[in-house]
């Protein structure tokens, strides 16, 4: 859960003359890609690089503002981008967060796979070279107002694996896509939430 909070409170011309071989990969991936389906595995690290927390689940999104995050382990959280509202589901407390979604997005990581082109409004973009059979970029937000000081993806040819996010605090949290579909066909219902009857309801 601190991950996503931090993130929501998470391409089109290269903005560095590094080499562009992954800068492309985003490019591609994003002027290609307009839904994604896909399984994930979440892993924060510390400082020291040693395992605090960990988690996995399901996400799917359609390009612009509308996603779907759902965690099944250790503990079940639904998150939400309906293209206007982000909506945060506990179950186990049964409490819903709600912000609007253009305050949320902006220049957090969640901009780089479910936000619009623009890209390089938000954040300077160069290539970090190759790493465990994977290439690397690596997105700076331009804003100081974030808690993320950098974010890392890894693709294989145009095919997202990985995304690293280094946050203020000094730790990495690293969220693993496997079984990704691109472009899948997306019922439009998944992206629309209505608090659960009971449940308390914090924001707007």
């Amino acid at each position: 859960m601190k991950f996503f909070l931090a993130i929501f409170v998470f391409m089109v011309s290269a903005a560095s003359a590094a080499h562009a071989g992954s800068v492309d990969s985003l490019r591609t991936f994003v002027r290609e890609t307009q839904t994604v389906r896909a399984h994930f595995a979440q892993t924060v690290l510390d400082r020291n690089g040693r395992s605090v927390s960990q988690a996995s689940g399901v996400m799917a999104f359609s390009r612009p503002g509308k996603f779907r995050w759902t965690y099944d382990k250790p503990y079940e959280q639904l998150i939400v981008g309906d293209g206007v509202k982000l909506w945060i589901f506990d179950k186990d407390l049964n409490q819903v967060t709600v912000r609007k979604l253009d305050e949320a997005l902006g220049s957090s990581p969640a901009a780089l796979l479910a936000g619009n082109n623009e890209i390089e409004k938000f954040f300077a973009l160069s290539d970090a070279g190759s790493r465990d059979g994977l290439d690397w970029l690596e997105a700076s937000p331009k804003s100081k107002d974030t808690m993320f000081a950098a974010v890392r993806m890894g693709f294989v040819g145009n095919t997202l694996k990985q995304m690293e996010l280094k946050d203020s605090f000094g730790q990495t949290t690293v969220i693993r896509f496997d079984k990704l579909e691109r472009n899948p066909k997306l019922a439009t219902d998944q992206f629309k939430f209505a608090p659960p009857k009971g449940a308390d309801v914090i924001g707007e």
